[in-house]
């Protein structure tokens, strides 16, 4: 492992180090060497949790292999220090094509403008942003255009689509059209967090794969790995939390979630006694802007999954659930203050328990 993995950003095209989902490997390794290989591959499960990893493994892996010797290989591994790693990696492999949510026009300006100029957004910059809300049909159609030209060596071409759940209805119907008729040597791997909200026709024309949350220990052995200065009490109150997801673990002890955990069960734990001016600071830290604000909504809403079983009183806990539920969705379709919503719903909470 690299001296400064901790330090490092990793993204799917990047990272070929996967741990949770041997399973899984094995049975896409199995299919490619028994000629069994679906067309279209749906890798389903809560987001963060390994699945556009293991994507562009095995994208990595289809590129890179030698289909006439199956025989030598028992894993989905390839070096880091190979061309096909690192034109998957820069998203500049001829026989791969990545579908996912594109930049706004106006954030999409600006890093055409920096290119253009030779510069380099900083990461502040990066950041900030913002992609569009679906994928684009037009986006989608160039699927066709892709799988229409012969592979660069004769050999697999692989589209990803990192998130499904991403589509409208248009550019749903246009991946589904691809899928009716897939071209010969084609993968398609869709990644999809919510497979319920696919479409049935989808779900029917693809090989379904689940991953599974990944268990406390193997979180907390990946946060080793990307996060080597954490203490080791962080590491497993981390991993507790994180509903068995690396990405969410990654991104809690980025933002110091687990401080702002232990502050929300001091305040709910005092039940009646909680100190108002205790309330009001942890309100006013939470609002700052809009990520520490999701970030708070999503630790309330955990505080519920992991005490309501544990609940003398869960009728009266479930209810404080809903309301907060409700809150939450008023807040945030109705623009209302967004400090008195939390005000609101802990002070529920603290009822309740």
């Amino acid at each position: 492992m690299p001296d400064d993995v901790s330090t490092t950003v990793f993204t799917p095209k990047t990272n070929n180090f996967l741990l949770g989902h041997e399973k899984e490997e094995k049975m896409l390794l199995d299919a490619w060497k028994n000629n069994s290989l679906h067309n279209s591959w749906l890798f389903c499960g809560i987001e963060g949790i390994g699945k556009a990893t293991l994507a562009y493994r095995f994208a990595r892996f289809l590129l890179s292999a030698d289909d006439k010797d199956k025989s030598r290989y028992n894993s989905l591994d390839v070096s880091e220090n190979s061309q096909i790693f690192k034109l998957v990696a820069n998203n500049s492999h001829p026989d791969l094509k990545i579908i996912e949510r594109d930049y706004t026009d106006t954030d999409r300006k600006k890093i055409l403008k920096a290119i253009k100029d030779g510069e380099q957004l900083s990461d502040e910059e990066l950041k900030g942003l913002k992609r569009s809300a679906f994928i684009r049909v037009d986006d989608v159609r160039t699927i066709n255009e892709f799988l229409s030209k012969k592979s660069s060596n004769d050999s697999w071409r692989v589209v990803i689509i990192d998130s499904i759940d991403d589509m409208n209805p248009a550019s749903a119907n246009a991946v589904l059209k691809i899928l009716e008729e897939p071209p010969a040597k084609t993968v398609m791997l869709l990644i999809s967090h919510n497979p319920n909200r696919l479409l049935p026709t989808i779900k029917s024309r693809c090989a379904k794969l689940n991953l599974h949350p990944l268990e406390e220990n193997t979180v907390a052995s990946l946060l080793r790995r990307y996060r080597s200065q954490l203490s080791e009490k962080d590491v497993k109150g981390l991993a507790k939390i994180c509903s068995g997801s690396i990405g969410k673990a990654i991104n809690y002890a980025d933002n110091s979630a687990l401080n702002c955990y232990d502050d929300l069960c001091k305040i709910i734990y005092a039940k009646s006694k909680f100190s108002i001016a205790g309330l009001l600071a942890f309100c006013d830290a939470a609002v700052q802007n809009e990520e520490s604000y999701y970030l708070t909504q999503e630790l309330i809403l955990k505080f519920f999954s992991e005490n309501i079983k544990g609940c003398d009183n869960v009728e009266a806990l479930g209810a404080a659930w809903d309301n907060a539920v409700k809150a939450f969705d008023s807040t945030e379709r109705l623009n209302l203050d967004k400090k008195q919503t939390l005000i609101n719903v802990i002070t529920n909470i603290c009822k309740a328990i």
